[in-house]
């Protein structure tokens, strides 16, 4: 199985390279990416975090499987991308090598590999990006303001363009936070700007 890693940190590539790479294995190759991998290379699957997953793996190299290495992230953003990327697998950060190698072996033999709390996540979740890229739990007039806050308008602007009382626009959108479990504008933006 070859095996690509492409992780933020280069450091943290290879201590993974190293803790996963055992002695008695021929059949594992592993190569880490850093900004420019090998074009020849041709990887079963590639380890990710969510900083790597801007690179365009999917499209040079479609067999592949993505896995993502969870580094701590909030369990609604592991779902968004797991809905996004479609990835074939998460790796916990808490979980053991030897754990880690039978999901990698897993995930190459066709299998999806996810720990119960992010399968748990994904199934409450499940729906709330469809596959063109739209926020599916939003109602027509809510996808209205979503879209208007993706263009960067402020709450004066979006009841202008949408021929509303700013008032209703800020209920929208006080609901939009309670229905995606965001708190803040920003949060917001990250889930639209990951869903387009």
């Amino acid at each position: 199985m070859n095996t690509l890693i492409s992780l933020k940190s280069r450091i943290i590539s290879e201590a993974l390279r190293d803790l996963l790479k055992r002695e008695d294995d021929c059949d594992n190759c592993f190569l880490i990416e850093h900004g420019n991998a090998a074009f020849d290379y041709r990887p079963d699957v590639i380890i990710v975090d969510n900083e790597s997953l801007t690179h365009d793996f999917v499209s040079q190299w479609p067999e592949a499987k993505l896995i993502l290495l969870d580094t701590g992230l909030p369990q609604e953003e592991v779902v968004t991308l797991l809905l996004l990327y479609m990835l074939h697998g998460v790796l916990s950060p808490d979980m053991d090598v030897s754990l880690m190698r039978r999901a990698l072996k897993a995930v190459h033999g066709g299998q999806i590999w996810i720990d119960n709390d992010c399968l748990k996540a994904l199934l409450c979740e499940a729906g709330t990006i469809t596959k063109n890229g739209r926020i599916n739990k939003a109602s027509n007039r809510e996808q209205q303001i979503l879209d208007q806050i993706a263009l960067g308008r402020k709450n004066k602007e979006i009841a202008a363009q949408l021929f509303l009382s700013e008032q209703t626009v800020k209920a929208h959108l006080s609901r939009i936070f309670k229905k995606f479990n965001v708190s803040s504008r920003t949060q917001l933006l990250s889930l639209i700007n990951r869903a387009h």
